[in-house]
């Protein structure tokens, strides 16, 4: 298989967990209607992003992975015949909790799960109250579509993350977010492409969008501001970027030939020089 049809979501949030599973279980029928046969959520996609504020009320939100919103989406992907990458909440034991992606096949096997490697704690960003670091690595998924991995959000910031992806085979690097205004707006138009252009690969990039006033009110909620995209292994954008104020669902097709074809011309993999490289991972 060469041309892949991605599909992405960008939502605002309904003010409850089940309605937003519903949402998105709609939204996942209608990229199938559309021919995708691949999609990812954003960032948490059920629940708000409750990192802007520090309460314990939202380690309820986690759940085991796999378990009933993993489960349930298996089902959603054999009915489909879609690839699901699916950001959850996922509580590992009893208060031990992490950013993770459960990654289904499309006939609903479960293939396994990326935890967050990276986790901030900045202001509305308060994710050390929420999170555990990953200790998972970079695992690449084997899907019916081709080889997928996964960073979340604050992980774009490191660029050693999407080279490991590369190195272990990646076609398709999904990055979901809850991305604001401030500090990122700028790193937001570069780091994705240039990730995908140093790397050779697909990368994927849905982000919230709204304010989610009514859960945490005029003065903690931050604005969420969308324009999710797709770039090529050449770094170019594939089609428009998605509304910076409204919901979408964004689908794009990609060519899994660019990635040869692209390394062909630039042979970063073979140029590498990893043994000048050591002080990197110096502690």
């Amino acid at each position: 298989m060469s041309t892949v049809r991605v599909a992405l979501t960008q939502q605002k949030w309904t003010g409850d967990k089940e309605s937003m599973i519903e949402k998105h279980v709609g939204l996942t029928r209608q990229a199938a209607e559309q021919g995708a046969q691949i999609i990812c959520f954003q960032e948490l996609f059920y629940g708000p992003y409750f990192g802007v504020v520090q309460d314990r009320k939202y380690y309820d939100y986690a759940e085991s992975v796999p378990g009933p919103t993993t489960e349930r989406f298996q089902a959603l992907a054999k009915e489909l015949g879609m690839v699901i990458v699916l950001p959850i909440y996922e509580e590992e034991n009893t208060g031990v909790l992490y950013n993770t992606a459960a990654v289904i096949d499309a006939d609903g096997s479960y293939l396994g799960k990326y935890r967050k490697n990276h986790i901030p704690h900045v202001d509305r960003f308060w994710e050390k109250f929420y999170f555990r670091p990953g200790n998972l690595g970079w695992p690449i998924f084997e899907t019916k579509v081709g080889k997928v991995g996964v960073t979340i959000c604050y992980d774009r910031h490191f660029p050693e993350g999407w080279r490991m992806l590369g190195l272990a085979g990646a076609e398709i690097v999904f990055n979901p977010n809850a991305s604001k205004p401030g500090l990122s707006n700028r790193l937001w138009e570069l780091e994705q492409p240039a990730a995908a252009g140093a790397n050779g690969y697909f990368v994927c990039v849905p982000n919230r969008v709204g304010a989610e006033i009514g859960e945490f009110g005029e003065d903690n909620a931050v604005n969420f501001y969308g324009t999710s995209y797709i770039v090529d292994p050449k770094g170019n954008f594939v089609g428009e970027k998605g509304s910076q104020t409204e919901e979408e669902l964004l689908i794009r097709d990609i060519d899994l030939e660019e990635i040869r074809s692209t390394r062909y011309d630039w042979q970063f993999y073979r140029d590498r020089r990893p043994d000048a490289y050591g002080a990197i991972v110096a502690p």
